[in-house]
C-alpha cells in the first residue's frame, strides 16, 4: 500500500536512549531491536569472547571495553512505524557526541538502574533534553535484582530531576521475589518467568488482577502490597496529562528488565503510541513544519572508517522536513554550493542499505569527501539556518606526536578526520608545526580512543604528552595582548582549525586574574560560534 507523504512522516519515531554508564542502555537497545524483528539474536554489551556483541557497538574498542564510545543510529519497521533509534555513549567523557545526537531526536528514553536510582550522567543528559523541551519516557531497569523501593524511586526522579513522574505500570516484588508487572490502564498482570540470563525469559503468563490463578501466583503478601501501592498512586500520585508529557513536564514511567526482555515489549508498544512524531524545527525562517514538502536536514554527526574495507566517511543527517529522493540536488548552506546526494543510506549501526527515499524524522547517512561539517544545513533552497549545535569546551589537553616520521601523511589525515568528526579539538602551537598538534578533549578516556583509532584505522603510533592546562579561551587578534599571553608561564597561545587565536590556561582562577590584570577579553567559544 502506497502511503502519502503526510502518512509516511507521521509514521516516523526518532528517539535517543540516555542513561548513566552500566544502567543497561545498550542492552535495552538490543532488546528493542530484537523485539522489533530487526535482529534475530541479541548481543551482550560485556566483552566476552563467547558472546555476541551489541549491534550498536560496532567499533572494536567498544567491544574490548564493553562500553559505547560513539553514537550509532539504527532504523527498522514495526507495526506500521518506522523507528529510528539513536544509541548514545553513557560515559561522560563522550558527552559531546551524546549531546549533539540528542539534537536529532524527537523524544528520549531515560534508563534508570533500580538499585542506583538517578545518577550523575543521567542528570546531565536529562537537562539537555529538558532544555530542548522534548518528551522524556523513563524505563526503570533490572527489576529482577534487588533495588530501591519503587515509590522512593519515583520520588527521587521528581526531586532530583524536577519532573513529575507517572507510573504506567507497577512492579510486583523485586529481585528474588519479583513476580511481574501490573498495568495500571488495563488491570492486567504480566507474570515474570525467571530464565537463563543470556536468553529471553519465557513468555510471561498474563491475566487480570482479579483472576484467582494470577493472585495465587503472586502470593497474598505481595498482592496486598501491590494493592496498597496502587491505592496510594491513585490517591496521591500525579495525573496523566499527554499535553504535559509532550512539553517534557511529566515523564511516563515503566518498569522491567532489559536483560531478560521482561517489560520491553509492553514498553515499546506503549511508547510508540505515546511518543511524538517529527517535531517542527526552529530556524531563521521561523518554525518549519515537518510536513512542508521541501527537503531540509542538518548534519549532527560525522563518522570516518565505519567500514574498514572502504575507509569511508559517513555524515549522519536528520531530515527535518519533506521528502528525500535518491540523486536529488540540495544546497549546502555554509558554502552555498550545490550537492548531489547520490547514495543515501539507511543506517543500522555499521551496516548500511541504499535508500531510494526518506522522510522527515528519518536519519540517513551520506558519503562525505570532506565538504560537510557537524551542524551543516542541507536544503532545497539557500539561506536556511537551524539553531546552533551545542559546543563543549575541552578540559583536558595533550601534545600528540608521531613516533615514526614516515607516517606523517597518515597522521595528519587521521587528526584532520577525527577533528571533523567532532571527536577532538585540534590546536596548532605557534612554534611547532602540524607534526605535534595540541589536542583538547572533554574527557581523558578520549585520549585512549584517539591513540587506538590512529593506530587501528591509520596505522600510526603516537606519543601523548599531557599538558597541565584545564581550560581554553579565545581572544581577539590584538598583538599586544597576545604577546603578554605568549610571554606568560601560565598560558599557551595556539590557533584553532579556523585560525582563531586561543589560549590554554592553567585554571579558571588564573584566567580571571590575567583577564583583570591585563584587561584581556576571554571568549568561551570561538568567534564564529558566538555570532
Amino acid at each position: 500500500m502506497n502511503l502519502t507523504m503526510e502518512e509516511e512522516i507521521r509514521s516516523r519515531k526518532a528517539f535517543a536512549i540516555i542513561s548513566h554508564p552500566d544502567a543497561g542502555k545498550t542492552t535495552l537497545t538490543e532488546k528493542l531491536l530484537l523485539f522489533g524483528g530487526a535482529i534475530h539474536l541479541a548481543g551482550n554489551v560485556k566483552a566476552r569472547k563467547t558472546q555476541r556483541y551489541a549491534t550498536s557497538d560496532w567499533m572494536e574498542l567498544e567491544r574490548q571495553r564493553g562500553i559505547s564510545i560513539t553514537s550509532s543510529a539504527m532504523q527498522f519497521n514495526y507495526k506500521g512505524y518506522v523507528i529510528n533509534i539513536l544509541d548514545t555513549p553513557g560515559h561522560q567523557d563522550f558527552s559531546e557526541d551524546t549531546y549533539r545526537t540528542l539534537t536529532a531526536a524527537d523524544s528520549a528514553v531515560m534508563l534508570i538502574d533500580v538499585a542506583k536510582g538517578v545518577e550523575a550522567q543521567t542528570i546531565k543528559l536529562f537537562e539537555v533534553c529538558k532544555k530542548r523541551g522534548i518528551p522524556i519516557f523513563t524505563f526503570i531497569n533490572k527489576l529482577d535484582r534487588e533495588g530501591k523501593n519503587p515509590i522512593d524511586l519515583m520520588d527521587e526522579v521528581e526531586k532530583v530531576l524536577g519532573i513529575e513522574a507517572y507510573a504506567m505500570n507497577w512492579p510486583i516484588g523485586m529481585g528474588g521475589t519479583f513476580k511481574g508487572i501490573y498495568d495500571r490502564q488495563s488491570g492486567f498482570v504480566d507474570r515474570y518467568a525467571a530464565g537463563n540470563r543470556t536468553e529471553n525469559s519465557g513468555a510471561p503468563q498474563s491475566g487480570l488482577i482479579g483472576d484467582p490463578e494470577v493472585q495465587s501466583g503472586i502470593g497474598e503478601e505481595l498482592l496486598q502490597r501491590l494493592q496498597e501501592d496502587i491505592e496510594l498512586l491513585d490517591m496521591a500520585g500525579n495525573q496523566f496529562d499527554m499535553e504535559r508529557v509532550n512539553r517534557g513536564e511529566v515523564t511516563p514511567v515503566f518498569f522491567g528488565s532489559a536483560l531478560s526482555n521482561f517489560g520491553v515489549p509492553n514498553f515499546l508498544d506503549s511508547f510508540l503510541k505515546l511518543a511524538p512524531g517529527p517535531a517542527a524545527r526552529t530556524s531563521n525562517q521561523g518554525e518549519l513544519d515537518p510536513l512542508n514538502p521541501e527537503f531540509t536536514g542538518f548534519v549532527f554527526k560525522i563518522q570516518a572508517n565505519m567500514n574498514a574495507m572502504h575507509r569511508d566517511r559517513i555524515a549522519f543527517i536528520r531530515i527535518c522536513t519533506g521528502r528525500y529522493e535518491r540523486g536529488m540536488n540540495v544546497i549546502h548552506t555554509r558554502s552555498r554550493r550545490k550537492l548531489r546526494l547520490a547514495q543515501p543510506q539507511q543506517l543500522f549501526a555499521q551496516e548500511r542499505t541504499i535508500l531510494d527515499e526518506a522522510y522527515a524524522g528519518d536519519i540517513i547517512g551520506v558519503h562525505d569527501n570532506g565538504i560537510l561539517r557537524i551542524g551543516d544545513v542541507l536544503a532545497e533552497k539557500d539561506g536556511l539556518e537551524f539553531e546552533a549545535m551545542p559546543f563543549f569546551s575541552p578540559e583536558n589537553f595533550a601534545r600528540v606526536s608521531i613516533k615514526n616520521a614516515l607516517k606523517r601523511k597518515q597522521f595528519i589525515k587521521g587528526i584532520q578526520e577525527l577533528q571533523e568528526e567532532g571527536a577532538i579539538h585540534v590546536f596548532r602551537d605557534l612554534h611547532i608545526g602540524v607534526e605535534a598538534p595540541v589536542i583538547g578533549v572533554v574527557g581523558q578516556l578520549q585520549f585512549e580512543v584517539l591513540e587506538y583509532r590512529l593506530r587501528d584505522e591509520y596505522g600510526v603510533d603516537v606519543e601523548i604528552n599531557h599538558l597541565p592546562y584545564e581550560i581554553v579561551r579565545w581572544v581577539p587578534k590584538d598583538e599586544e595582548k597576545i604577546k603578554i599571553l605568549k610571554d606568560s608561564s601560565m598560558s599557551l597561545v595556539v590557533l584553532d582549525q579556523d585560525e582563531n587565536y586561543a589560549v590554554l590556561l592553567l585554571d579558571k582562577w588564573k584566567a580571571n586574574w590575567m583577564s583583570e590584570r591585563y584587561s584581556i577579553e576571554f571568549l568561551e567559544q570561538p568567534p564564529l560560534l558566538r555570532e
